[in-house]
């Protein structure tokens, strides 16, 4: 009986990740060895990259904001806490859209976050 191999299966298997490892630079674009660690390796940074790149618009929206709330005379930690004291609810990614195209209201936004920040102090002394 001869033996199994298994040879078109092991085949489509080694030309999927040969494939995958296109573009590769020498040997890891042509040898099996080299290109299987290669793209297990590019695959985790890919996803590393994918949850840094969330990390990274999030910096990118709090930095505008911050500009934002600076131009209407106020910082971004006072303007974060001024809304939490007004309940308002807004993730940062609408806020700072709000900043870049409707001035108006986020004017309105930092007046509120400022009027509450002034109930919030007060309640403070009191107590």
């Amino acid at each position: 009986m001869p033996r199994v191999t298994n040879s078109p299966a092991s085949r489509k298997r080694r030309k999927k990740v040969l494939n995958y490892a296109k573009g590769y630079f020498g040997n890891k674009s042509k040898l099996f060895r080299y290109a299987k660690e290669a793209v297990q390796h590019a695959w985790q940074y890919a996803y590393a990259a994918r949850k840094k790149k969330k990390a990274d618009w999030r910096a990118l929206w709090i930095v505008r904001l911050n500009v934002a709330c600076r131009d209407n005379g106020m910082s971004y930690s006072r303007f974060i806490e001024g809304l939490k004291a007004a309940n308002i609810i807004m993730d940062r990614r609408v806020l700072s859209d709000l900043a870049i195209r409707d001035e108006v209201a986020f004017k309105g936004l930092v007046a509120q976050a400022q009027a509450a920040l002034k109930v919030k102090a007060a309640a403070l002394k009191q107590a």
